[in-house]
């Protein structure tokens, strides 16, 4: 015999399953709605690295690797000497500067002699002029007074006031005094040429003095070189952080310039997210950042957007693109945004350059859409 169906059973379980479908409409609704929240105030990625300084540590000069004071992943402080180059044929080129020095300094403490040997000959021989000028100013006066001597004695003796003996003598007297006078001049021409000859000695040997100190500037210069490349031979560290792709052992043969090995300081790193442009419209420098670490899931460290790179990372390639030949295919292009952690939020420096992370950045005043973009910095002031 069938059962027969109750209709009342029937419409409670259909208002039963309308509730109950109700019930999950509206749990639907409000997850969804809280997911679009949630995605609309926490802009994440998962293209993103820990970035940072890397200081390649490399020689200023060449020869021989004397002795290695540390090894891969040791903790190194700045000025910390980390590798030594043999500073034996240095030592050298400095004593060889040192005497070559020395020796164009004892030149010029000679030449300098010199240069006052002539400065005091020039003066004796301005001397001697001045004094052969005196003397023939001497001479010139005495040949005046002669002159008008031998007129009167010559007037006189015409008139027979003078004897002969008299007048011979005074004529004589003339004669010695021209030829004094002429023989005064000769010696003067004679003492002003020694003395522009000797003026010429002194500007010679200042000459030669000016090129000797000049030559001396130029050992010196050899010398400060060589000291300079003997100081070179202790490689220090740049900067404090952590010794990384090491490349030399004692004995190496390294050239200038080539890279030994690397200091990364992990107390100034950041992070590098590369945000796709449709995510950029309300991200803005100075909001805060949760990011999640790959090699350490329990772990979230706290940062801020310190700037947004001023072009995509496309742009900067090696290869950009040109949209503006062959067929142009859309792409949505990625900005790389700077990220710096708080203070003491990486106190184990637990993180490494290089490593993936999820930055999720939090979206507390969503703005205008074209708001400022200053730096944190900028917007404390």
């Amino acid at each position: 015999m069938e059962e027969i169906k109750q209709p009342g059973s029937n419409h409670k379980r259909k208002i039963l399953v309308a509730i109950v479908f109700g019930i999950g409409a509206v749990i639907g609704l409000i997850v969804l709605y809280s997911y679009v929240q949630y995605k609309n105030t926490h802009i994440a990625t998962d293209d993103a690295f820990v970035d940072g300084h890397i200081h390649t540590v490399a020689s200023k000069v060449s020869g021989t690797v004397k002795a290695v004071y540390v090894n891969d992943n040791q903790s190194v402080k700045a000025g910390d000497i980390l590798v030594e180059v043999d500073p034996v044929d240095y030592d050298v080129r400095v004593a060889e500067a040192a005497s070559g020095l020395d020796a164009e300094r004892a030149k010029l403490t000679e030449m300098n002699a010199r240069v006052e040997s002539a400065r005091k000959q020039f003066s004796e021989r301005r001397a001697a002029a001045d004094a052969a000028r005196a003397n023939l100013q001497l001479q010139e006066a005495n040949l005046r007074q002669a002159e008008l001597d031998i007129k009167r004695a010559e007037a006189l003796y015409k008139k027979e006031v003078v004897s002969k003996e008299r007048f011979e003598k005074t004529t004589t007297a003339y004669d010695v005094a021209l030829a004094q006078v002429k023989a005064t001049q000769e010696q003067l021409k004679q003492a002003e040429k020694a003395v522009e000859a000797q003026q010429a000695a002194v500007k010679q040997a200042e000459a030669a003095g000016t090129a000797q100190s000049a030559l001396i500037r130029e050992k010196e210069a050899l010398l400060r070189t060589a000291q300079l490349n003997y100081g070179y031979t202790k490689i220090p560290a740049p900067s404090e952080g952590y010794v990384t792709k090491k490349s030399v052992e004692v004995g190496n043969q390294i050239g200038a310039g080539q890279p030994l090995m690397a200091v990364v300081p992990l107390n100034d790193i950041w992070v590098t997210a590369n945000y796709k442009e449709t995510q950029l419209e309300k991200v803005r420098p100075g909001q805060n950042v949760e990011i999640k670490v790959d090699s350490y899931p329990g772990e979230k460290l706290k940062g801020t957007v310190q700037s947004i790179m001023s072009g995509s990372g496309a742009v900067f390639s090696l290869f950009p693109p040109e949209n503006a030949t062959g067929n142009f295919v859309k792409v949505v292009q990625r900005v790389p945004v700077k990220i710096v952690l708080d203070k003491d939020a990486d106190r184990q420096h637990i993180l490494r350059v290089g490593m993936s992370v999820e930055p999720t950045v939090i979206i507390e005043n969503q703005g205008a859409p074209g708001g400022d973009r200053k730096t944190g910095a900028e917007r404390k002031d």
